[in-house]
């Protein structure tokens, strides 16, 4: 296993290929690898098929034209209840959609990671997502004559997460209020990307997080990129907080004012962006 797992953002677009099924960690706009984002938003992949407690990052890749669908629990910017670039993409038909559950997404993602085809649920049973998931099916309990929900394991391609601390190796750690199942994602995705706010040697994770913080270790990861505010403008607490105004700016660029605010956002040097959010 090679200790130094460095990585570039270029290096990660280079991995991937068109019509992919990727997961994104965070959760609505907390905690979004958004350099990630960011990078295949610059590049010429499409026809991806997106898997994420969703934010910003499903709403920037269907804006910048990237997928074919979207699997999600939900897709919000928090402070703004319904993420716009996807709803428009939702109402102008320009993607395809898989609508779950919280827990029952979370269940495919633990699928996948158990290497398991299916779980199986309570939830769902008398709701509208059998009706407009006319792909999924019930099983009966081999130990009762209960009807359960079988939930697909939602097999991933890639997984990208961000996290406030990693070392070289690809241990990581979250210092904020909630890991958000960034482990799952890795463990549910064949090529597992971390991107980070700073670069510290082993021994150091220990002296910032607690043990219950470290749950990325090295055999869950395959590249590490150094990216402060990596985040952004997404919140990733405790280093900081969602960027509020920022955030009112690319809810409002739905239509005419995509073109510039894209220029501003994406199609700039990735190094001279995370200087400007720095000032």
């Amino acid at each position: 296993m090679t200790a130094d797992k460095r990585v570039t953002l270029d290096e990660i677009v280079s991995s991937l290929s068109d019509g992919m099924t990727i997961g994104i960690g965070g959760w609505g706009s907390r905690r979004k690898p958004m350099s990630i984002v960011r990078a295949i938003a610059r590049s010429t992949l499409k026809d991806l098929t997106v898997v994420s407690y969703g934010g910003p990052d499903v709403g920037l890749l269907c804006a910048t034209g990237k997928v074919k669908r979207v699997v999600f629990g939900f897709v919000t910017l928090d402070s703004i209840p319904i993420e716009p670039h996807f709803r428009a993409a939702r109402q102008a038909g320009a993607v395809e959609v898989t609508e779950y559950d919280e827990g029952m997404f979370y269940l495919g993602l633990l699928a996948a990671a158990w290497r398991v085809p299916v779980l199986a649920t309570r939830a769902g049973l008398g709701s509208d997502i059998m009706r407009v998931n006319p792909q999924l099916t019930t099983v009966q309990s081999p130990y009762s004559d209960e009807q359960l929900v079988a939930v697909p394991a939602l097999q991933l391609d890639a997984a990208f997460v961000h996290m406030n601390r990693a070392d070289q190796r690809g241990n990581a750690a979250f210092l904020g209020p909630d890991l958000y199942f960034d482990d799952v994602f890795l463990m549910a995705a064949k090529q597992r990307f971390v991107s980070t706010e700073r670069l510290v040697e082993t021994g150091d994770l220990l002296q910032e997080a607690r043990v219950q913080q470290l749950r990325v270790n090295r055999s869950m990861v395959d590249g590490v990129v150094h990216s402060p505010h990596g985040a952004h403008f997404t919140s990733c607490e405790p280093d900081y907080g969602r960027d509020e105004d920022f955030q009112k700016l690319y809810a409002g660029s739905v239509g005419d004012a995509w073109a510039p605010f894209l220029a501003r956002y994406i199609d700039v040097d990735e190094s001279a962006y995370q200087a400007a959010v720095a000032q």
